[in-house]
C-alpha cells in the first residue's frame, strides 16, 4: 500500500476550512456527506504507540475498507498532507471513544483525553466519490433525503493480524441497474477513497438479513426498481476494534468525517 505522499497544502480551500471551523466551533455536528463539495473526506482511527504498528499492517492487508491517506507521529495531532490548520482533536463532528473494546463517550472533541503516545490514522471516505456519482446524475439517496448513510457488518471477514480481526463493514447506496453499473466505472477510478463496490444486489448473500435495520447510520428507501449497492466502509476498524479491546481507542462518530484541502480530483486514477 502506497501512503499518500504530498507536500503541505497551501490554504487554497476556503470552503473546506469554512466548513472546518463550523465544526470546530461545534455548530455543525451532525453528518459530513454532501459538504465542501470536491473535498476529500477521511475516516480516523486513533491508537495508542503499542498497537500502531499492528493497526499499520491491518491497512496494508485489508486495502479496500482501510485505504491510508496519512498516518501521524505519536502525539501529533495536525496533519499537514491533508490541511494546514487541521486540529485532528477537534474537527470531526462527533468521535467515539472505546476503552476497553467498549463504547465509553460520544464527545464532540477530544483535547480531554489526549495523549502524547497517541497515533492517527486518517482513511479515505466514500464521501468523497459521491460527488462525482452525482455530477453523473446519479441519486446519493442519503443526500436526498437528508439522512447518515446506512452501514451495515457483513459476513464477509477482513484479512486479520495477531490481534486485529473482525467483519468488513459496508455502506449501502440503492440504485437501479444501470447507475449501478456506472457507479462501478466512476468509483474504481478512486481506489483511495474505497474503489469499486465490493458486492451488488442479494443483502443476504453478505450476511445482512434487514437493510431497514442498519448497525449504523440511518436507513433509507429501496425502490423495487433498485438494486443495493454495498462499497468497504471505514467504518470496519470500528468493529475490529471492538473485538481487540484495545485499553483506549479514539475514532470518528460514523458519517462525521474529517473534511481536507485536498481535492478529490488529486486522488482520481485516471
Amino acid at each position: 500500500m502506497v501512503i499518500m505522499n504530498l507536500q503541505t497544502l497551501p490554504v487554497l480551500a476556503p470552503e473546506a476550512e469554512k466548513c472546518r471551523e463550523l465544526i470546530r466551533q461545534e455548530t455543525h455536528t451532525g453528518p459530513t456527506a454532501g459538504l465542501a463539495a470536491g473535498y476529500v473526506q477521511a475516516n480516523l482511527m486513533i491508537l495508542p504507540k503499542d498497537w500502531a504498528d499492528e493497526f499499520l499492517l491491518f491497512c496494508q492487508r485489508n486495502p479496500k475498507p482501510c485505504p491510508l491517506l496519512a498516518v501521524t507521529e505519536p502525539g501529533q495531532f495536525q496533519v499537514p498532507t491533508l490541511g494546514g490548520s487541521i486540529d485532528l482533536r477537534t474537527d470531526f463532528p462527533r468521535y467515539r471513544v472505546w476503552q476497553n473494546g467498549e463504547l465509553s463517550a460520544e464527545p464532540l472533541n477530544i483535547e480531554d483525553v489526549w495523549r502524547d503516545d497517541l497515533v492517527s490514522f486518517l482513511i479515505g471516505c466514500s464521501f468523497s466519490f459521491e460527488e462525482a456519482l452525482l455530477a453523473d446524475g446519479i441519486d446519493v439517496r442519503h443526500i436526498s433525503a437528508g439522512v447518515n448513510v446506512p452501514m451495515y457488518r457483513s459476513s464477509i471477514q477482513t484479512q486479520g493480524t495477531q490481534r486485529l480481526s473482525g467483519p468488513l463493514v459496508v455502506s449501502m447506496r440503492p440504485m437501479r441497474a444501470a447507475d449501478a453499473i456506472r457507479a462501478i466505472q466512476i468509483t474504481s477510478r478512486f481506489p483511495s477513497v474505497h474503489g469499486a463496490p465490493v458486492h451488488i444486489g442479494n443483502p443476504s448473500l453478505i450476511g445482512i438479513s434487514d437493510l431497514q435495520q442498519p448497525d449504523y447510520g440511518d436507513a433509507v428507501p429501496v425502490g423495487s426498481d433498485e438494486l443495493p449497492v454495498f462499497w468497504a466502509c471505514g467504518v470496519t476498524p470500528q468493529a475490529v476494534a471492538a473485538q481487540a479491546k484495545p485499553q483506549l481507542c479514539i475514532t470518528h462518530a460514523p458519517g462525521h468525517m474529517l473534511i481536507t484541502d485536498l481535492p478529490n480530483t488529486r486522488l482520481a486514477a485516471l
